[in-house]
C-alpha cells in the first residue's frame, strides 16, 4: 500500500468519491466527518498525509489547521470550495503543504499525494543524514554552505536574495506566501511590501533561469507566494 490518508471532510458524497480514489490507488483511506473525531484520531492513529476540508460542521477549518499543525509533521493538504486568494494565503501561512480547489481531477488530486509525501520522505532523508542540498535540473543548493550552483558554476548571490532561494530550497514544492518570506527575510517588523521581494525574486531569476519570463525553478503562484520546482521536476 502508498499509505495511509486522514480525509477530514463531513459531505459524504466527497468522502466516498475521495476514499473510493484512494482504495483504487491502493492508499488506505480513513475518515473523520468533523474536527473533534480528528483530533481523537490523531492521537491514535499516524497518517501518512491529511486531506482537509475547512467547511466543518464543529469548528473552523482553519483553526484545526492549525492545532494539527502544532503538534503533527504529517503534510496537510486542503482540500476545499473556497477560492478566495485571502483564504488560500490564510491556509498556506498556517502550513498547508498545498491548497487543492473543488472540483478537482483524480490526477491532480493524486499527484499533489505524491509530492506531499515525496517531500516528507526526502525532508526526513535531510534530518537523518544531515544534508541541506536541493538539486533539480541544473541548479543546485546547498543551504549549509550557503553555495548555489548552475550548470556546475556558482552563482553568486547577495545576502538577501541567498536567503530566499534557501528557504525556499528548504520547501521544495511548496508555495510560501509572500508574507511569510517577507517576515522571515526582512523581520516581523517589515511591512507587507510585496515590492522589495519582486525585485529581489526577479533578481534571482536573471540570474538562475535560462528564461526569466517562463522560469523553470521559481514559480510563481499568482496572488499567493512562490515555490521551487520540486526535485523530481526535470
Amino acid at each position: 500500500m502508498n499509505g495511509n490518508v486522514l480525509i477530514i471532510e463531513d459531505e459524504e458524497t466527497i468522502v466516498n468519491v475521495l476514499a473510493s480514489i484512494l482504495i483504487a490507488n491502493e492508499y488506505i483511506p480513513v475518515i473523520a466527518k468533523n474536527g473533534a473525531q480528528a483530533l481523537t484520531m490523531l492521537r491514535s492513529f499516524q497518517p501518512d498525509v491529511i486531506l482537509l476540508d475547512l467547511g466543518l460542521p464543529d469548528m473552523e477549518g482553519l483553526d484545526l489547521l492549525k492545532k494539527v499543525k502544532e503538534t503533527n509533521l504529517c503534510p496537510v493538504l486542503v482540500v476545499s470550495a473556497r477560492d478566495k486568494e485571502w483564504e488560500k494565503v490564510e491556509a498556506l501561512d498556517l502550513g498547508a503543504d498545498d491548497y487543492i480547489t473543488k472540483p478537482f481531477g483524480n490526477s491532480e488530486l493524486l499527484a499533489r499525494i505524491r509530492v506531499a509525501l515525496r517531500n516528507r520522505s526526502e525532508n526526513d532523508e535531510r534530518t537523518v543524514n544531515n544534508r541541506a542540498i536541493y538539486c533539480c535540473g541544473k541548479l543546485r543548493i546547498d543551504s549549509e554552505r550557503h553555495i548555489v550552483w548552475l550548470n556546475e558554476e556558482r552563482v553568486h548571490l547577495t545576502k538577501n536574495e541567498q536567503r530566499i532561494i534557501e528557504l525556499l530550497s528548504r520547501n521544495p514544492g511548496k508555495v510560501l506566501t509572500y508574507d511569510y518570506l517577507i517576515k522571515n527575510i526582512w523581520g516581523a517588523d517589515m511591512q507587507d511590501n510585496n515590492r522589495i521581494l519582486r525585485v529581489n525574486m526577479a533578481n534571482i531569476r536573471r540570474k538562475l533561469e535560462e528564461n526569466p519570463a517562463e522560469p523553470q525553478y521559481i514559480i510563481t503562484e499568482i496572488g499567493v507566494g512562490y515555490r521551487l520546482a520540486d526535485e523530481s521536476y526535470f
